[in-house]
């Protein structure tokens, strides 16, 4: 599996679309929104009041989440401008993921989102310029030092490529309590090559006293194999588990998939940020989030939030003529589960600036 080119959330606005199954997304961001206006203002009150402001936005995907924390950042630039009676800075936005990204829907949505911006703020609002950056976040993607905020949420978890793996994991797809131990030390050791990466990345690419403000898919364990971070996709393994049983699947397909993903701890994040060396830690919180945020359909909601995540990995693996009765199964097996238990999702967020 080349992961960059088929790892991306579903596009469109269909019913399995990312832009309409990604509440619990937005909810995480609206919960990590006091940590990112922390930053924000640190990062003015500890520099020159910059005249342009650049801020990007890492595995921003498409849909309705992926100017909201954009648009809360510049919300706040503009209350800190209002209250020091000083002009507002130009914005330069840069929107990255990676290239199968649906970047069509989000320069469609960006006349709308800066009329908005205009009534909300005002004459004051400074000028806006927004570019879309294809590309991994694992490597370099814009020029030194010239980065004043990088935000990311629920995308660091994703991995560049599926770990290499010395025994296979079997009737697994991710991490789990079956798997050999190889295979969670090959995860842990992807992730801290990929994250250590990144940060070297970016430490390249901020100003000094640039802030970052990260979310990660985690978990507060340090079993990598714990509930609070596979339950999802243990689920999942289960349901083509049962199409292997039924037929519908070969058995050697399932046994060579591995989902390209790992949901660290918050002492893992802390490791790799104090190795690399280039930032200091300023905050370092896990919360969570219900797997089912709506009211109601609490089984349907989840597994179409997760085949706006998954499918595309799976169709790459197993065939697009699969998908309907995968997450039919899937669906069933998420029934049976929250039906008995209470299930989350855990973040783990970290403000960290560049030394």
């Amino acid at each position: 599996m080349e992961v960059i080119n088929v790892l991306h959330m579903n596009g469109g606005i269909g019913n399995a679309s990312y832009a309409n199954n990604s509440l619990v997304q937005e909810k995480v961001i609206s919960m990590t929104r006091p940590i990112l206006e922390e930053a924000v203002i640190d990062l003015y009150y500890n520099s020159t009041f910059p005249k342009k402001l650049c801020i990007a936005d890492l595995g921003c995907s498409s849909g309705p989440n992926t100017l909201l924390a954009i648009s809360g950042i510049m919300k706040t630039v503009d209350k800190i401008r209002e209250a020091g009676g000083i002009q507002s800075p130009e914005f330069q936005v840069y929107l990255n993921d990676l290239p199968g990204n649906d970047f069509n829907s989000i320069f469609r949505a960006l006349p709308q989102f800066q009329d908005r911006l205009k009534k909300q703020m005002g004459s004051g609002l400074g000028p806006c310029f927004f570019t879309g950056v294809p590309g991994s976040f694992y490597h370099r993607l814009f020029l030194s030092k010239t980065l004043h905020f990088v935000h990311s949420s629920y995308s660091l978890q994703w991995l560049s490529q599926v770990p290499k793996l010395e025994e296979t994991n079997k009737g697994n797809i991710y991490m789990a309590s079956t798997s050999p131990p190889s295979v969670l030390k090959a995860y842990h050791q992807q992730f801290q090559r990929d994250f250590t990466a990144f940060l070297n990345c970016r430490s390249e690419e901020l100003v000094i006293g640039g802030r970052m403000v990260l979310t990660f898919l985690g978990r507060k364990s340090d079993d990598p194999s714990s509930k609070e971070c596979c339950y999802i996709w243990e689920l999942l393994s289960m349901a083509l588990r049962d199409m292997v049983s039924q037929g519908l699947v070969e058995e050697k397909k399932l046994d060579e998939f591995n989902i390209p993903q790992y949901t660290p701890s918050p002492r893992e994040v802390k490791e790799v940020v104090e190795k690399e060396g280039s930032f200091s830690i300023d905050r370092l919180e896990v919360s969570q989030v219900n797997w089912n945020v709506y009211e109601n359909d609490g089984d349907y909601n989840v597994t179409q939030c997760m085949r706006a995540v998954a499918e595309p990995l799976l169709v790459d693996q197993f065939g697009q003529a699969m998908m309907d009765k995968i997450f039919q199964r899937y669906r069933e097996i998420i029934a049976d589960k929250i039906s008995k238990e209470t299930t989350h999702f855990y973040n783990v967020i970290v403000s960290v600036t560049k030394t």
